[in-house]
């Protein structure tokens, strides 16, 4: 099993594989490398692609104290496994949390970013798409199997149309964990403790780490029914980079699967940049 030590001592699972040009793989806040699943047979064969679990998700070690569930701390997490891997840089595909750790590695440490795709994530976030992550994030879900879960999530999932029931079981599978007391996340608990706490902080101004992003070939996917990205917040994306790559999914909300049209041709659009 691929893992690194962190500075701060935490077992970091990671997983690589293919070959050619490398890229970064980062997933949404409480989810995990099993994100890129879907778009990841369009991916090798030209790219090598790595993708990390945060720490405190998936496969990777819960850290002792929940108050490094931050961007900053993950951005260095992030620096950290480029350098255990060898790499000077590396673009990034980055979905929500990813992106955001994306942008703050264009502020942080740009020379070791080799361009950004953007999924349904900006400078700006909607605040009815925070309350929906503040309500379920750190919480078990009610359904007590995967069938139960697969189903109640083609109800929940708001702005998601024509979603096959198989895809549905695959998300349950990837982000729940069956036990003989129900279905359990498969990240730190806590990790709501430090989204709370960060929400109870002025909401920091991001369009400077976007701005920093200047000379990098850059992307946004965004889900056409995202309640996180609003179209206004995109169309200013746009005028700032008006060499920004954008596409619209239809029928997805936060966040898109990545192997539908509009994100692959996007993502096969921006990685002829890199």
């Amino acid at each position: 099993m691929p893992e690194f030590r962190t500075s701060d001592n935490l077992r970091l699972w990671y997983e690589d594989q293919g070959d050619g040009q490398p890229l970064l793989c980062l997933s949404g806040l409480t989810r995990n490398s099993t994100d890129f699943d879907y778009v990841l047979p369009y991916l090798l064969g030209e790219h090598r692609v790595i993708r990390l679990d945060y720490r405190g998700r998936g496969k990777s070690q819960r850290a002792p104290d929940w108050k490094t569930y931050t961007i900053p701390t993950e951005a260095r997490d992030v620096l950290e496994l480029l350098d255990e891997l060898g790499l000077a840089q590396a673009p990034i595909i980055g979905t929500s949390r990813g992106g955001l750790i994306g942008m703050a590695l264009a502020m942080l440490a740009k020379d070791r970013l080799g361009g950004l795709c953007l999924v349904d994530i900006g400078p700006e976030l909607a605040a009815e798409g925070l309350d929906v992550i503040k309500d379920y994030v750190g919480l078990n879900p009610s359904a007590k199997t995967y069938e139960e879960a697969a189903l109640e999530r083609a109800t929940l999932m708001a702005g998601f149309d024509n979603v096959p029931a198989e895809r549905w079981r695959d998300e349950v599978h990837h982000h729940y964990r069956e036990t003989d007391n129900g279905l359990v996340i498969n990240y730190d608990a806590r990790l709501r403790d430090a989204v709370l706490d960060g929400g109870t902080q002025p909401m920091a101004d991001l369009w400077p780490l976007f701005d920093a992003l200047e000379g990098l070939p850059l992307a946004c996917i965004r889900g056409a029914n995202s309640d996180l990205l609003t179209p206004e917040t995109l169309a200013e994306m746009a005028r700032r980079r008006p060499d920004m790559i954008v596409a619209e999914v239809p029928g997805r909300g936060h966040v898109p699967f990545l192997d539908e049209p509009e994100a692959l041709e996007a993502l096969n659009e921006w990685t002829m940049l890199l």
